[in-house]
């Protein structure tokens, strides 16, 4: 490959990881504000925003797997980890110091916002290793047994499995935990793993395009992922 190609490749591989690594973190942040959802009327979603970011991350490591293969995309997942528990001290940090008579964001109200984020991290981070992990897998399997074709397959059978896995996980905890009440565990884990479905479906012909895209750009034969590492 010429290496102004390699260092395009490069490039899109670290907005890649910083795309990722943004939708986690923020997903953890802003989790505890619940909204609904009328679909079409045939069902009525009642989940986190924290939500709405995390389906990116998936996708992200399904592009990363397809076009630069399994390590770039457990380093990416490696990251992604770090870069959450480092939020997370920074916003222990934050809590634990004491606000000023004049400053617009009390203590009480910043610790409500913010209070269960060291929950959620945890319990996030948790879910997250399994699920994504899981992903990453489940996607190399179905590619390596299909030879690289049938790219819809293992897009939506290794995204879907595996965001059961992190709805069902990350519910328990966060439920075991205090933080969301049992009662709500079964509505949560319908519509969060209905959601995500859903997501995992209509994000599968941008996976197409931009794969297609990146194909004919690098010129790479069914299967070939770009190796950035000599």
């Amino acid at each position: 490959m010429e290496a102004s190609k390699k260092k395009l490749a490069y490039k899109i591989y670290l907005v890649l990881a910083a795309l990722f690594i943004t939708s986690l973190v923020v997903s953890n942040l802003i989790f505890q504000k619940f909204f609904y959802w009328n679909f079409f009327g045939i069902y009525t979603f009642e989940i986190s925003v924290g939500i709405l970011p995390y389906p990116i991350t998936f996708l992200v490591t399904d592009l990363i797997s397809e076009i630069y293969g399994k390590k770039k995309a457990n380093q990416v997942v490696v990251m992604g980890i770090f870069a959450s528990f480092f939020s997370l001290l920074i916003i222990l940090l934050a809590n634990a110091v004491p606000a000023t008579s004049w400053s617009p964001i009390k203590d009480t109200l910043f610790t409500k916002v913010f209070g269960f984020s060291s929950v959620a991290v945890f319990s996030s981070m948790i879910a997250y290793l399994l699920a994504q992990f899981v992903d990453i897998k489940i996607y190399h399997f179905w590619k390596k047994l299909t030879k690289g074709k049938h790219l819809w397959l293992r897009n939506n059978f290794s995204t879907i499995t595996s965001q059961f896995l992190d709805t069902f996980s990350v519910l328990l905890l966060l439920c075991s935990f205090g933080v969301i009440e049992w009662n709500k565990f079964g509505g949560l884990l319908i519509g969060g793993f209905l959601f995500k479905v859903l997501i995992a479906l209509l994000d599968t012909p941008i996976l197409y395009v931009v794969v297609y895209t990146f194909r004919n750009y690098f010129k790479l034969e069914l299967g070939e992922e770009i190796v950035l590492d000599d």
